[in-house]
């Protein structure tokens, strides 16, 4: 029992050493947009696809991303509802 009880302890450490950002997203254009990510330190690409509801993760050390757009970078958290209209994050 105890062994059962130390494994699921470091279960829980371990998924909070790994952070994602779950992302939901509306792109009210019929254009998908790709755009740079900064998480934990790192920089990645994402896209979300055209005319589109969805959601998007991306997988980093951290809870919260920086996105950069061309109307300028944006700083979210694990969580948050956007929406994509003419290039830009709401």
């Amino acid at each position: 029992m105890k062994k059962v009880i130390a494994a699921a302890a470091i279960l829980v450490m371990a998924i909070n050493v790994f952070g994602a950002v779950t992302l939901r997203y509306y792109n009210k254009d019929s254009k998908s947009y790709t755009f740079k990510v900064k998480i934990d330190g790192s920089y990645k690409e994402v896209t979300f696809d055209a005319s589109k509801t969805s959601n998007v993760t991306i997988q980093g050390g951290d809870k919260e991303v920086i996105i950069y757009t061309s109307c300028g970078e944006i700083k979210l958290k694990d969580g948050a509802n956007i929406e994509i209209k003419d290039g830009c994050i709401k």
